[in-house]
């Protein structure tokens, strides 16, 4: 499995292919949002992956069961590595997701399908005050994914800081998707919950996703390289 995706938080194909040839990042694992998929559609799948990219692609699907499973049955077809959904969709569409993977797979290489617990962006007083819930992020973290890994995801897409719970209570199986990843010198901008590549190995995280830290960086083909080097040495540079 790859262990660092970069996501193309980019606004077109044209942006995109433009960042990759130029800062050397050709066949690198890449992370499709919603942003790039609703402007280009499955096209933009099918173009990186001629490149060699692998990819992860997160739509964050969130319906009833029945619309979630046929979605998922389409996308296994364009052969990426992994999907999202939201946990707290529920078990059944959980369920009906992973069933619809499985059938639409066009090979034994069924996308993992990882459930998005509490986003990275939440923080204690926002679940609390705006959303009504009284357990802390942790504990709601833990909760979702409990309930995603019974009843078919692979793992989660989590904040670092909630890794090492999740692998102790859930289980080691559990794949442990991380964004929010930062170099030490990095501004965190919009995620609350962030990390170094050190701090990500050392909590057991399984898979980075670095966005930011590289496409904005000064020498994005550095930055991303320095960040290879931290996960694989557990070591900041």
């Amino acid at each position: 499995m790859n262990s660092i995706y970069l996501a193309l938080d980019f606004k077109n194909w044209s942006e995109t292919e433009q960042f990759i040839r130029n800062h050397q990042l050709t066949g690198v694992p890449v992370k499709i949002g919603m942003e790039l998929f609703y402007r280009e559609g499955a096209q933009v799948v099918y173009r990186l992956k001629e490149n060699g990219h692998p990819i992860f692609l997160d739509l964050k699907l969130h319906d009833i069961p029945t619309t979630v499973n046929k979605a998922m049955h389409n996308v296994a077809a364009l052969g990426v590595d992994m999907v999202t959904i939201h946990a707290s969709g529920g078990s059944a569409m959980i369920h009906k997701a992973k069933e619809g993977l499985t059938t639409g797979s066009q090979s034994s290489n069924i996308p993992k399908l990882l459930a998005v617990t509490v986003l990275t962006s939440m923080t204690e007083e926002m679940i609390e005050n705006e959303l009504n819930i009284t357990q802390n992020i942790e504990n709601q973290v833990i909760s979702l994914t409990d309930l995603a890994f019974q009843n078919g995801a692979d793992g989660v897409v989590c904040s670092v800081a909630e890794a090492a719970s999740i692998k102790s209570i859930v289980g080691k199986e559990c794949l442990t998707v991380t964004p929010g990843i930062r170099l030490k010198d990095s501004p965190s901008d919009d995620q609350a919950r962030i990390a170094t590549p050190e701090i990500a190995r050392q909590k057991g995280a399984d898979v980075l996703v670095v966005g930011r830290a590289v496409t904005q960086a000064e020498n994005p083909f550095e930055a991303y390289r320095r960040i290879e080097k931290e996960w694989k040495n557990g070591k900041s540079f």
